[in-house]
């Protein structure tokens, strides 16, 4: 396992090592003491999501308040996304400061995402299969976002508005300086 952290102090990109001979690859995707030692995290995570989206689609950028804050290890199962996180933590040096880094099934690349960021992603290929475990169980009253498209954040998703499926939801969300922190 090779990590690296992003230039967003907490934020990590994990490269597990892929095993790959003439039947195909095996990885060890997920390993709780190898993950937290080489973090020097003592993380547990507690559930697991998954999507399947169309190129296109774009999801976030959400995250939770409070005690229900969640830090998120992600990955693409199948297909490519853009993953994006922003530092939402007021104190941190790079506060509103973004990351956005490739995660598909050719690289494996995980992303773990501290609690006190805010996460989406953009779909680039059909039939795209996305997962991240959790470290705390949603709650519905504790949800939150800042719109994609806010040019405080400056995020280059690289598709134009209208190549981009968003939800409703999404699109109501606020811009970063009328969010909820």
């Amino acid at each position: 396992m090779i990590i690296k952290e992003t230039k967003l102090k907490g934020c990590f990109i994990i490269k597990p090592q892929v095993f790959k001979d003439k039947r195909g690859y095996f990885v060890e995707s997920y390993n709780q003491k190898k993950f937290n030692e080489a973090l020097g995290l003592d993380i547990n995570f507690v559930q697991d999501n998954e999507s399947q989206s169309s190129k296109g689609v774009l999801r976030g950028l959400h995250y939770q308040l409070g005690k229900h804050a969640q830090a998120k290890l992600a990955r693409v199962i199948k297909g490519r996304v853009l993953d994006v996180v922003v530092d939402l933590r007021p104190n941190s040096e790079t506060f509103k400061d973004s990351f956005t880094t490739e995660l598909s099934e050719d690289n494996k690349i995980q992303l773990f995402i501290p609690r006190g960021f805010a996460h989406g992603f953009l779909v680039l290929e059909d039939d795209t299969i996305f997962s991240y475990k959790c470290d705390n169980f949603y709650n519905k009253d504790s949800e939150a976002g800042i719109i994609y498209n806010d040019n405080e954040l400056g995020i280059d998703w690289g598709f134009t508005e209208q190549e981009i499926v968003i939800s409703e939801k999404d699109l109501r969300l606020p811009k970063l300086k009328n969010a909820k922190l």
